[in-house]
């Protein structure tokens, strides 16, 4: 009871302070920490200076960390917990462009009454400054109602997440000893359904390509040469649209090397969330899911490996019209992994898939573009059923253990280079528009997602 009672202390703390928490997240977005941008190398190190400062104004021992690319920002509390636990969360933001399409300035932040509530409007606001901050908050009010900050406590916060994070991998196993805890605590995804509290237990692999095809040493004249001459548009298109076959499954060779199917339980429980593909596809102006036949929307949102086309360019694509055979074409693509999917097998099977289409006087030349397996946690520690319940008590329904179609690399580096599972939370919403115009974060979202982190720590302490 005794410990109760604290805990009721420190959410009081949350909603007295709420005002002023929005005033220091405001502060933060206001730094435009563009970690793909050169031009804003002195905003990301900005912010990681900012981070540390307020971690080290609460009572946490705090740094910032160089690495080769952009800085890291690492604290810790006193030794004394019962389990220790690391933070993770990334204060680096995407692009802005295309600025025209912003309602006001993307690092001018300002909190805004719409009919669904008040929300706060900037770049970072949702992802994932907003929610990097709820852990700092629940910190906070934990440290003004005990007097210091919850012991055992690691706190690694990148700028470089949104840039493809080639510093910390490295950095992980630069510093294993120092950072590796029991358990890793990750806020950087959503709420199920804008409204119920949810635990990610699996998120899915990603392969990043950039494909180029060359052919002549110039754009050609089509009229001169069309028929005669390869195209490197046509041979990059008909390579791209063979990667499907027409029941949606991917062709490339040994693809689905590693891919499990759902086991009846977890196809029971996903079955009972009532996901409705229709309404989700509604939100973006579309209606009908496609993918492979026979399977059910939330499994192939979850469960199931994908091959996308990200972009395409070649020729001319200005005003009017210009008849060439291009001299090169060039393609990105992505893949979403599950269960042990190996991204090197499935990077290796899609260059041969590729060179197979080609001529023999064409060539391909082929860019990695990051490559991660999937990620399942181990559910049966303790800490899952705890936050749950943690969650619970603050939203007023149960957390729900879900999927998700998204790559969150840190969670495997965590795994195979720390040996430890993560726990996703986040308490972002599916119309906040992360790495578009006009992003978003609720403030109840915000508020409640400090609380929530609050009730996690008591449980887990």
């Amino acid at each position: 009871m005794a410990q109760d009672a604290r805990l009721d202390e420190v959410l009081a703390r949350l909603d007295q302070g709420l005002d002023t928490a929005l005033d220091r997240l405001i502060a933060f977005l206001r730094i435009p920490s563009i970690s793909t941008d050169p031009a804003h190398a002195g905003d990301v190190r900005a912010a990681a200076e900012w981070l540390r400062d307020e971690l080290a104004g609460i009572g946490f021992d705090a740094a910032v960390r160089d690495t080769p690319g952009h800085p890291m920002v690492v604290a810790r509390s006193q030794p004394g917990g019962a389990r220790p636990l690391l933070f993770y969360g990334h204060y680096d933001v995407q692009p802005v462009d295309p600025l025209s399409l912003w309602d006001r300035s993307p690092f001018d932040p300002r909190i805004e009454d719409t009919p669904a509530g008040r929300i706060i409007r900037a770049r970072g606001a949702s992802d994932d400054k907003g929610q990097l901050m709820t852990f700092v908050e629940a910190f906070r009010a934990w440290r003004d109602v005990h007097g210091e900050v919850p012991p055992d406590l690691i706190l690694l916060f990148e700028g470089e997440e949104e840039s493809g994070s080639p510093s910390l991998r490295p950095f992980l196993r630069d510093n294993a000893d120092a950072l590796r805890a029991s358990l890793a605590m990750i806020c950087d995804t959503e709420l199920f359904g804008g409204t119920r509290p949810a635990i990610v237990t699996q998120l899915r692999g990603l392969v990043g390509e950039e494909v180029v095809i060359r052919g002549a040493d110039r754009d050609l004249h089509s009229g001169l040469f069309g028929g005669l001459a390869a195209n490197p548009i046509m041979i990059l298109a008909q390579a791209l649209a063979a990667l499907r076959d027409a029941d949606g499954r991917v062709t490339l060779p040994g693809f689905y090397d590693g891919v499990q199917d759902l086991s009846p339980g977890l196809r029971r429980d996903w079955e009972s969330l009532g996901f409705d593909a229709g309404t989700m596809l509604g939100r973006v102006g579309l209606s009908h899911p496609v993918g492979e036949q026979g399977r059910m929307p939330v499994e192939m949102a979850w469960n199931r490996p994908t091959a996308e086309i990200n972009g395409i360019t070649g020729g001319y694509t200005g005003d009017g019209f210009k008849t060439v055979l291009p001299a090169e074409a060039r393609a990105k693509v992505s893949f979403r992994l599950t269960g042990t999917q190996d991204p090197a097998q499935i990077r290796a099977a899609f260059r041969d898939h590729v060179r197979g289409f080609l001529p023999p006087d064409c060539t391909a030349e082929f860019h990695e573009h990051g490559g991660s397996p999937a990620s399942v946690m181990d559910t049966s520690d303790p800490a899952f059923a705890a936050a749950r319940q943690a969650l619970g008590d603050e939203w007023g329904q149960d957390a729900a253990f879900i999927g998700s179609g998204g790559s969150i690399p840190i969670a495997g580096d965590f795994k195979t280079i720390l040996g430890m599972d993560s726990m996703l939370i986040g308490f972002a919403r599916d119309d906040d528009r992360i790495h578009s115009p006009n992003e978003k974060y609720d403030v109840q979202s915000f508020a409640k997602g400090a609380r929530s982190w609050a009730r996690v720590i008591a449980a887990l302490r």
